[in-house]
């Protein structure tokens, strides 16, 4: 479950990113992270803190919790 939350999280960082029309490399430079990293964010591949949930929705002008997944039980 926890790679399928990493995963939705991601691909709603890269949709939110892409609605704004911002580059990956764009988007990485703001958060401080290498564009390498934020790409395996997007594709769920590691799990990013709460801190840096906060910084990417900061950076995507929305509230953290419209990145976040719903859970389906």
């Amino acid at each position: 479950m926890m790679n399928t939350l990493a995963k939705d999280l991601g691909a709603n960082i890269r949709t939110k990113r892409k609605e704004l029309g911002v580059s990956q490399d764009g988007l990485a430079l703001e958060c401080g992270v290498d564009r390498s990293y934020m790409g395996r964010i997007e594709r769920g591949e590691v799990n990013i803190t709460v801190e840096k949930l906060y910084q990417i929705a900061e950076q995507l002008e929305c509230e953290p919790a419209l990145l976040l997944p719903s859970v389906q039980k």
